[in-house]
């Protein structure tokens, strides 16, 4: 639920209405306000993400998708990533 709350505040806060007028004050004597604003909504947004995936993620498909991998042998080999040796 607060994931919920926090996802719409976020995306209320999105919608910065009272910036788009003016760009005084000026953030460190030249960031408009408005884009100093998006910056840190940005950061923001962005910690808000990596709690969501740290805690909402599904762990079971990440164990499902490996055990499936290893029981069909698909697992990656180092010599496929290697640079070929042919010239091109």
């Amino acid at each position: 639920m607060l994931a919920l709350l926090a996802t719409a505040l976020l995306y209320a806060l999105h919608q910065d209405f009272w910036f788009w007028r003016e760009a005084r004050p000026l953030v460190f004597g030249f960031l408009p306000i408005g884009l100093f604003y998006h910056a840190a909504y940005t950061v923001a947004t962005s910690g808000l993400l990596w709690v969501l995936v740290r805690s909402h993620w599904p762990a079971h498909l990440e164990t499902t998708a490996h055990h499936e991998a290893t029981k069909t042998n698909e697992v990656h080999d180092d010599r496929l990533y290697k640079k070929s040796s042919c010239a091109s």
